[in-house]
């Protein structure tokens, strides 16, 4: 019997096995993201509704309801996941500051098409939350992966990257303060 070649084919099949896994691996990931960016499209598919909700209550809001509509065409012209963290996080704090704002306007807190999209919005902020959570697991299975150690020269050699992690930026830390002064 031939060993040399017997063991060439058992590394090659190894080899296959293992690129296979990792491509298993990024198709999670990228399935995972896929999950967020569909809940991120129904949030940005509420926002007008929001905002147009708010306008005939808080006329004198006009700098955060800009700000709102700004962050979401900042995440809409976002192309690669990283600018979409980045641009998600600014959009989290602003409406934020729009729900603080909405605390001092008592009509428009008890409006049903607010309270409705205020529900809305809330139901997608969750699945927001576990989707991120979801794919933070996920990208650090896939990244640990192509870090450990034979599967990282086959990663290497095979343009595996790793991937980003949702983090929760110093913006969204922070309390919210409204002041009319």
């Amino acid at each position: 019997m031939n060993y040399p070649i017997l063991l060439i084919i058992l590394v090659l099949m190894w080899g296959v096995l293992l690129y296979n896994q990792l491509v298993t691996l990024r198709g999670r990931v990228n399935n995972a993201w896929a999950q967020i960016d569909v809940q991120l499209k129904r949030r940005f598919n509420l926002i007008p509704n929001l905002v147009n909700t708010v306008k005939g209550y808080a006329k004198h809001e006009k700098n955060t309801l800009e700000k709102v509509t700004a962050s979401r065409t900042k995440y809409l012209a976002a192309k690669t996941p990283e600018e979409k963290l980045s641009a998600n996080s600014e959009l989290t704090g602003v409406l934020s500051r729009l729900f603080a704002v909405a605390e001092n306007y008592p009509d428009l807190k008890a409006g049903t098409n607010f309270v409705d999209l205020q529900e809305q919005l809330k139901d997608t902020e969750d699945k927001i939350g576990f989707s991120r959570q979801f794919y933070n697991d996920t990208a650090m299975k896939f990244n640990i992966a192509i870090a450990k150690i034979p599967a990282s020269l086959i990663a290497s050699m095979m343009g595996f990257k790793s991937k980003p992690y949702f983090k929760t930026e110093e913006e969204e830390r922070k309390n919210i303060e409204v002041s009319f002064e």
